[in-house]
């Protein structure tokens, strides 16, 4: 019986790195596979390639619905522009909102030297976004 535990002894530490390595493996696929965050900062506004900034709201369920057709446009589109978020309720957000006047849930573009060029309220969809910012 005595080496009948020491071999389970000897196993446990094997089977629980595996088990830590197989999570670590599907925890970097999850991350490979979730969309890219939306930066929340606007210095590269106007830093030589065009701004899609999303006036993002928390509470209004359509904010989720554009953040959706961004990623789907970003990934046409690469890193050919900028894909910025203000957000609702954040220093640097209600500084940019009240800087362009923008309501909730509206679209900002910006050209490549950071004039604003056009204005609308969400949801477009990643396919009207791709040809706006064409």
């Amino acid at each position: 019986m005595g080496k009948h535990n020491s071999n389970a002894t000897r196993r446990m530490p094997w089977v629980a790195i595996g088990v830590i390595t197989c999570v670590v493996i599907l925890f970097g696929l999850l991350l490979m596979v979730m969309p890219k965050g939306f930066k929340t900062t606007h210095e590269e506004i106007g830093s030589g390639k065009p701004a899609l900034v999303f006036v993002y709201d928390p509470n209004l369920t359509l904010s989720n619905s554009q953040t959706e057709q961004m990623n789907e446009a970003r990934a046409h589109l690469g890193d050919e522009v900028f894909f910025l978020l203000a957000r609702v309720g954040t220093p640097e957000g209600d500084h940019l909102i009240s800087k362009h006047r923008a309501g909730s849930a509206e679209l900002l573009l910006f050209d490549p030297a950071g004039s604003l060029t056009k204005r609308q309220f969400a949801v477009k969809g990643a396919n009207e976004l791709i040809q706006w910012l064409q």
